[in-house]
């Protein structure tokens, strides 16, 4: 930790940049979804990054072996990783880009509760406790006016976004994965190919069980919807993020990377119209407060 500092003006404006292509990401699928399927677009997307990826280990010389202590748990943590990015993908067929982003930004909500049980050292505060109770009665507020308005189109958004809050709860269960098993000691490039490789095999499988391997059109939005998912989100985020990690205070960044459902929101609004309910609103910023609160420590 000693060797981690304070952020300084590169910090600030790459985590900026970060938050922004993070907050775009379920907003590039929900464009393409016309002429390709969610399921198919994020499988395709997982297996292009994971080739990246895999170049990039062989480039460093990095050793992968299905006989070394990482290989098994790997897979665990693509298999969750795959669930994650799979009720994203259905989520987003009856849900905004907005909902979205929010719901499924609680998962640091879960992780930090999954870590008060799994691991002692992590028990929560009053003030984290706090945040815990303040996000879930964001995500209540949220759902309520689906509640109130019991029409078809918001049942299924009610639908999608409970999916959203099930990506939230398997990406919680990701991360505490990989920090409870030997995933916590391997070099990020091949944590990342794990979760990248096997979600894709996962969910291009998927995809076609569904029939979304029929009726794809290649257009331009789709073919620039794959590269930013799969070059920029999938590949050179997530690597600078593993950069920024090791070189910057971990809770100064995770602080900074709670603007990305922010961004996903008025992202979702500004080019895809999406509405804004005002209780959507209210329970947005009672969850984002409710994350901010639970990652303070003493």
């Amino acid at each position: 930790m000693s060797q981690r500092k304070a952020l300084d003006t590169l910090a600030v404006a790459t985590m900026l940049v970060l938050c922004v292509l993070w907050g775009l990401q379920q907003v590039a699928v929900k464009l393409a979804l016309p002429s390709m399927g969610a399921v198919m677009q994020i499988g395709l997307r997982s297996l292009a990054a994971a080739v990246l990826v895999l170049a990039l280990i062989v480039w460093k010389g990095e050793r992968l072996s299905v006989r070394d202590r990482f290989f098994l748990p790997g897979i665990g943590a693509g298999v969750l990783f795959a669930l994650e990015f799979l009720f994203v993908a259905v989520g987003l067929q009856y849900t905004t880009a907005s909902h979205m982003s929010v719901f499924l930004y609680t998962a640091p909500i879960f992780t930090v509760l999954g870590l008060h049980w799994l691991i002692p050292g992590e028990r929560l505060g009053r003030l984290q406790w706090a945040g815990a109770v303040a996000a879930f009665a964001g995500i209540a507020v949220a759902f309520s006016n689906g509640f109130a308005s019991p029409s078809r189109d918001w049942a299924a958004m009610l639908a999608g976004d409970a999916l959203g809050v099930l990506g939230g709860l398997f990406w919680a269960a990701t991360t505490l994965l990989i920090r409870r098993s030997a995933l916590s000691e391997a070099p990020p490039a091949i944590t990342l190919f794990y979760q990248l490789a096997s979600c894709g095999v996962i969910l291009v499988a998927i995809a076609y069980a569904m029939g979304q391997g029929s009726g794809v059109t290649m257009t331009p939005t789709v073919w620039g919807s794959l590269f930013f998912q799969a070059v920029i989100v999938a590949f050179l985020s997530y690597l600078v993020w593993f950069w920024m990690l090791r070189k910057y205070l971990a809770s100064r960044l995770s602080v900074f990377s709670f603007l990305t459902p922010l961004f996903g929101v008025a992202f979702g609004v500004l080019l895809l119209g999406d509405p804004l309910d005002p209780r959507f609103v209210a329970g947005a910023l009672l969850v984002m407060l409710g994350v901010v609160m639970v990652n303070i420590r003493r």
